[in-house]
């Protein structure tokens, strides 16, 4: 099954970007995407206009400069080696303000954005105050990385989290969606998956990604082989599983954005396999998921012992 809404690496490239998915691109209203690599003393200007965005690490360190009508901030993101290497500081900037990102080493860098109407300052997050969730048992294990989640950082419409799920796991699973404004219950979010895959010995990895309609919205059906440097655009619908092949450990980043005046992450399981859930308490979180970090937190059915 083809779909618009799985970009194979390369297919949303555009000028400096190996991803570059707009509102316009996307065909929506909120979530915006780029990648951007600069080689050793590579430098890189952007404007914010209309958007907030994160910057964050996908590999290596960057500077961040940010020139806003409050003055100017300069910020060093350390980075990490890759994205399966733990978590990363990362940069906020603001609506209408002008960024600059200087990297001496060179790296692969990440702008989350999001359409928005509030001015917040420019700031800084540390990796260590990234909050890491376990989330699912057993072969549904996942590690989250809830850097720009909402509740955790502030952003007006901005949120941005990333996933690890090992080798052979299942991911975003039971299925949800959340492409219905109901209060309390469900929030109306575009979504970005951007995935890299990690190889083994060299051969390079794939995963798989579904999306089935929900009957709201334009009926977004994507049955997808994702390899590195791919991307899912979902408007609406039921999305997961997300599944990584045996021997390779699967990364993505999501980004999203709503209407809502609320900024908040609120699901709708999918009522055929919502019963998953009540099986993790039984089953012990997959072992390869090892956390050094303190912030953390299992939503699985067994407590985690940071280490």
């Amino acid at each position: 099954m083809t779909s618009a809404h799985h970009l194979p690496a390369g297919k949303a490239a555009s000028g400096p970007y190996a991803v570059d998915v707009t509102p316009e691109s996307a065909g929506w209203d909120h979530s915006s995407l780029r990648v951007l690599e600069l080689a050793p003393g590579g430098t890189h200007l952007f404007t914010a206009g209309d958007s907030e965005w994160i910057v964050t690490s996908l590999g290596g360190g960057c500077t961040v400069t940010v020139d806003d009508d409050f003055g100017r901030d300069e910020f060093e993101v350390r980075g990490r080696a890759s994205v399966f290497s733990g978590a990363s500081d990362f940069v906020y900037v603001p609506r209408g303000a002008t960024a600059t990102l200087t990297s001496a080493d060179g790296g692969r860098f990440a702008l989350t954005g999001a359409r928005c109407s509030r001015r917040l300052p420019a700031r800084y997050g540390s990796a260590e105050s990234v909050p890491v969730e376990l989330r699912g048992t057993g072969n549904c294990s996942r590690m989250v990385r809830n850097f720009g989640a909402a509740g955790v950082f502030e952003c007006d419409k901005l949120i941005a989290v990333e996933v690890i799920t090992p080798g052979g796991n299942w991911s975003s699973y039971p299925p949800h969606k959340h492409d219905e404004n109901r209060p309390g219950e469900e929030s109306e979010l575009e979504e970005i998956y951007y995935f890299e895959i990690a190889d083994h010995e060299g051969t390079p990895g794939l995963g798989y990604q579904r999306v089935s309609p929900s009957g709201h919205g334009s009926g977004t059906d994507v049955l997808a082989e994702v390899r590195g440097g791919d991307v899912v655009l979902i408007p609406d619908g039921w999305h997961g599983p997300s599944i990584a092949t045996p021997g390779h450990d699967m990364y993505y980043l999501n980004v999203m954005a709503g209407p809502g005046a609320d900024r908040a992450w609120l699901i709708c399981d999918h009522p055929d396999h919502a019963w998953i859930r009540d099986t993790w308490p039984s089953q012990p979180v997959d072992p390869r998921l090892t956390l050094p970090h303190s912030r953390l937190r299992s939503s699985g059915g067994t407590t985690t012992t940071p280490q």
